[in-house]
């Protein structure tokens, strides 16, 4: 099934509201920054994994970090299945940061995927950041060998920033943490601190990426996971984990851009309540992208979904990789 975009006026106004949230909290940059023209003696660079259990904020805090939205970000755990990379460039150094699944127990194929991915990343890295949130509880860290820094995320739900001390004493004597850091990557409290913290561990070292490259994913990439984040916003329980977006076509013409992609859902279920009653769902995600993606891309966006059936997707090590969840 199709679903065929209509235009921003016709979306309903609690829906440009929680878009307009989004923007407001991730994709407005924190400072603008300088980009080197040439590197200077003691420049620093290192790729920087950005780990921890699932909806502790990583992906917030990549957004947060870099100026710009380039993960998506849902209220459910585990909405990050790839390892994001975003590069934060200043005249004094050039962070590479990963933000990676959450790390878990896995019980299925897709889960293995995304915890390999999670530990390959930490362990590839030059510093590590480390996110837990003000509630956790300070057991179960390992430590790589690498120098981490630990970020106590959503202080802003504290009413006393007192209550953290005991919190603090009991992750520092743990012996693995280079320096711990409370901070909110929703509303930006504590993050200029922790990109000085962040510049004092990086190595030494060459630009890895030019200065004004801001990711390596690729727009095609972006489009599907932003289709995906409308998906786990607007749909409940176990339907948003079942489904997986492909990009079948993504082409200007006559300067409008147009994306056709398909969202797989793994049980007949699914499908049903995905394109709704009359097609109102999909139309309600269709709608959400390409408001999102106007605004990312500037442009005009002709948006197409279809709904197809590949049952039980996740578990096969096949679909996996005809989805780009592949070995690590």
């Amino acid at each position: 099934m199709g679903s065929k975009i209509c235009s921003e006026e016709e979306v309903i106004p609690n829906q440009q509201e929680q878009l307009q949230r989004e923007r407001t909290h991730t994709l407005s940059p924190l400072l603008i920054r300088p980009v080197p023209k040439e590197v200077k003696l003691g420049f620093k660079s290192g790729f920087v994994p950005i780990v921890g259990r699932p909806n502790v904020g990583k992906s917030t805090l990549l957004n947060r970090l870099v100026g710009e939205k380039l993960a998506i970000v849902t209220p459910k755990p585990q909405t990050t299945r790839n390892r994001i990379l975003g590069i934060l460039t200043t005249t004094r150094f050039q962070a590479v940061f990963v933000d990676t699944p959450g790390l878990i127990q896995p019980k299925y194929p897709l889960q293995e995927y995304m915890a390999k991915a999670a530990w390959a990343t930490a362990k590839g890295g030059d510093l590590i950041l480390h996110i837990v949130e003000v509630n956790d509880q300070p057991k179960g860290l390992r430590d790589l060998g690498i120098p981490t820094i630990l970020v106590i995320n959503k202080v802003d739900l504290l009413k006393d920033k007192r209550a953290l001390l005991p919190l603090l004493n009991e992750y520092w004597k743990q012996g693995i943490f280079k320096e711990l850091l409370p901070i909110s990557a929703l509303t930006g409290d504590g993050i200029e601190r922790l990109l000085k913290l962040i510049e004092r561990y990086l190595p030494r070292g060459p630009l890895l990426y030019p200065p004004d490259k801001l990711t390596e994913c690729s727009e095609r990439f972006i489009a599907s996971e932003i289709i995906r984040e409308k998906i786990f916003l607007l749909l409940k329980e176990e339907v948003p984990y079942g489904t997986a977006v492909k990009v079948d076509e993504y082409k200007v013409r006559a300067n409008i851009l147009h994306i056709q992609a398909t969202i797989f859902v793994e049980k007949k279920s699914q499908k049903g309540i995905l394109i709704g009653k009359e097609g109102r769902m999909l139309k309600q995600i269709g709608q959400l992208s390409r408001l999102e993606l106007e605004e990312n891309l500037g442009r005009k966006v002709f948006l197409q979904l279809w709904v197809k059936l590949r049952e039980g997707w996740r578990k096969k090590k096949e679909d996996l990789r005809y989805f780009g969840y592949g070995t690590i």
